[in-house]
C-alpha cells in the first residue's frame, strides 16, 4: 500500500472518530438539557402552588398531590427505563420521552381544571423517569474511560442544580408573568430539544427488538416502589399510627421483595439483579441512598429553622440554600473532571471532609446564630454533597458490564427517590418525638399562637441527625474506591463508545 493511501485512510479514521464524538457529545446535552427540564419541573411547582389553588380553588391537601404524583410516578417508571433502552433505539427513546413531556407541558398550559393539569404532571414524570437512566447509560457507555465521571458530573447539573433552581425559577415567572408561563417556557424548551435531536441524533438499530416487558415485573415493581414512596411522603402528613403510612409501606416492602425474587427467575427481567454482584455497585448504592436521605432531610429542615426558630423569612430561608444550587452548578463538574484527573479516593475523601464538618457545624446552631453563619455551614456542607454525587454514581456503575450499566442506574435511581422520601419522614419522626418529650415554647416567639411544632427539641434532633447522618455518608463515601485515576486506558487517542 502506498504511502498516501496510508495517509488518506488515517485521516478517514480521524474524522470518522471526530464525527462520532460530536454526535455522542450532542447526543448527551439534549438528554441532560431535558432531564434537566424534568427535574425543575419537578420542583418549580412547589413555588407556584398558592396561584394554582387560588385560581382552581384547592385546598391544601389536593393542591400537594401536583408534587406528590410527580414524584411517585417518576419513581414508579424509571425501572422501565432498561426496557425501553432493549427494545427501542436511542433516537426512539428519546422522542417517546420528548413526546410525554411536550404533551404533559401543552396539557398543565390549557388546563381548565385540576384534573388535566394533575394528568400533564404525570405525563412529565413520565418523561423524566424515561430520560434519567437513560443520562446516566450514555455518560458511563458512550464516554471512553477516563471521561466517564467529567460526563456523569455534567450529568449532575440535571440531578442537582436543576431541582435546586426550581423554586426560585418558578416562583420567579409565577409572581412576574403568571403560573402558566412556567409552561410556555417548558413547550419551547421541548420543541428546541425535537428539532435538536430530529438533526442530531443518526437513526440506529434497536439492540433488542425481541425485548418483551414483563408484566408481572412492571406490577410488582410498581406496587413496591410506589408503597414505599407513597409510605415516606404520608408521613409528613399522618401520624406514625395511621394506616395511611403502615399499609403502603408494608405492602411496598412485601411486593419490592417479590420484584426482587421475580427478576432471578425470570428470562426477561425488568432489571437484572447482577447488578448485585458487584462489590463496588453495592457499596456505591448504599452510599448514594444515604448521601440522598441526608441531603433532602437537612434541605427540608434549614428553611423551617431559618423561618421558625430564628424568625427569618423566606427570602432569608431561599439565601440561605442558595449556596448548594451554585455549589450544584460548578462543583458537579469539576468534581467529575478531577475524578478523572486524581482518582476517586481524593475527591471523596476531601468532599467528604467537607460534608463531616459542614454537618458538626450545624450541630452548633440555635436560636441567636447569626444568618451568615448559617449560611456558611450550609455552603460548607453543600460543597460536600456536590463533590460526591458525580463521583459515587460512576464510580459504583464503573465495573458494570456494559449491558446492565441500564439496569444498575434505574434501580439505583428508584431506591434514591424512595430514600429522599424516607429522609424527609425520619426528620419529620425526630421532631415529633423530641416536641412530645419537652413542650416547651420559645419566650421571644413574635406570635400570640405559637407554631404546630416545639422548635427548641426539634432544633436538638436536627443536629444529632445532620451531625450523625452526614458523618457516616461521609465514610461511607470516602474509604472506598480506587487511589488513582484509570490513566493507562484512557488519554488522546481513546475513541468513543458507539452503541
Amino acid at each position: 500500500m502506498r504511502w498516501w493511501e496510508t495517509e488518506g485512510r488515517r485521516h478517514a479514521g480521524m474524522k470518522r472518530v471526530k464525527s462520532e464524538r460530536m454526535g455522542v457529545y450532542a447526543l448527551f446535552a439534549i438528554v441532560v438539557l431535558a432531564s434537566a427540564s424534568g427535574n425543575l419541573s419537578q420542583t418549580a411547582v412547589n413555588a407556584m402552588l398558592g396561584d394554582i389553588m387560588l385560581q382552581f380553588g384547592l385546598t391544601v391537601d389536593l393542591g400537594q398531590w401536583l408534587t406528590t404524583s410527580y414524584m411517585l410516578v417518576l419513581g414508579i417508571t424509571v425501572p422501565v427505563a432498561t426496557f425501553l433502552s432493549r427494545r427501542f433505539s436511542v433516537r426512539q427513546h428519546v422522542f417517546i420521552a420528548l413526546a410525554f413531556f411536550l404533551v404533559g407541558a401543552l396539557a398543565d398550559l390549557f388546563a381548565p381544571n385540576f384534573g388535566v393539569l394533575l394528568a400533564g404532571r404525570v405525563f412529565q414524570a413520565i418523561s423524566t423517569g424515561m430520560l434519567m437512566p437513560l443520562m446516566q447509560t450514555i455518560a458511563m457507555t458512550r464516554f471512553p474511560r477516563g471521561r466517564q465521571a467529567t460526563a456523569m458530573g455534567v450529568a449532575g447539573i440535571a440531578m442537582g442544580f436543576a431541582p435546586n433552581i426550581g423554586p426560585t425559577i418558578g416562583g420567579a415567572m409565577s409572581f412576574s408573568l403568571g403560573w402558566r408561563s412556567f409552561f410556555v417556557l417548558l413547550v419551547v424548551i421541548m420543541l428546541a430539544l425535537a428539532a435538536a435531536a430530529a438533526v442530531a441524533i443518526k437513526p440506529s438499530a434497536a439492540p433488542d427488538k425481541s425485548a418483551r416487558l414483563d408484566v408481572v415485573s412492571l406490577a410488582q415493581s410498581t406496587l413496591g416502589f410506589g408503597g414505599l414512596l407513597l409510605a415516606f411522603s404520608n408521613a409528613s402528613s399522618f401520624s406514625f399510627e395511621s394506616p395511611f403510612i403502615w399499609a403502603p409501606l408494608v405492602l411496598g416492602a412485601l411486593f419490592l421483595v417479590l420484584f426482587v425474587r421475580r427478576q432471578k427467575r425470570v428470562d426477561d427481567p425488568l432489571i437484572s439483579m447482577d447488578i448485585f454482584s458487584s462489590r463496588q455497585y453495592r457499596a456505591g448504592f448504599i452510599a448514594q441512598n444515604l448521601l440522598n436521605a441526608s441531603f433532602m432531610g437537612v434541605t427540608l429542615i434549614v428553611p423551617l429553622y431559618v423561618e421558625g426558630l430564628c424568625g427569618g423569612t423566606a427570602l432569608e430561608a431561599g439565601v440561605v440554600l442558595l449556596p448548594g444550587t451554585v455549589a450544584a452548578l460548578v462543583l458537579n463538574p469539576l468534581a467529575g473532571v478531577l475524578t478523572d484527573k486524581v482518582g476517586v479516593r481524593p475527591v471523596a475523601l476531601v468532599s467528604g471532609a467537607f460534608l463531616a464538618t459542614g454537618a458538626v457545624l450545624m450541630s452548633f446552631l440555635d436560636a441567636d446564630t447569626p444568618l451568615y453563619v448559617t449560611t456558611l455551614c450550609q455552603a460548607v456542607r453543600a460543597v460536600g454533597v456536590s463533590g460526591l454525587v458525580g463521583p459515587l454514581t460512576s464510580w459504583s456503575l464503573a465495573q458494570l458490564p456494559r449491558p446492565i450499566v441500564a439496569d444498575g442506574s434505574s434501580f439505583c435511581i428508584s431506591a434514591r427517590q424512595a430514600c429522599a422520601s424516607l429522609g424527609t419522614s425520619v426528620m419529620v419522626f425526630l421532631i415529633a418525638v423530641a416536641g412530645s418529650r419537652t413542650p416547651r415554647w420559645p419566650t421571644s416567639w413574635p406570635s400570640a399562637s405559637p407554631p404546630s411544632w416545639p422548635w427548641p427539641p426539634w432544633a436538638s434532633s436536627w443536629r444529632r441527625y445532620a451531625s450523625c447522618e452526614t458523618c457516616a455518608i461521609a465514610a461511607s463515601g470516602a474509604v472506598r474506591g480506587p487511589s488513582s485515576p484509570e490513566k493507562h486506558v484512557s488519554g488522546a487517542k481513546t475513541v468513543f463508545y458507539g452503541r
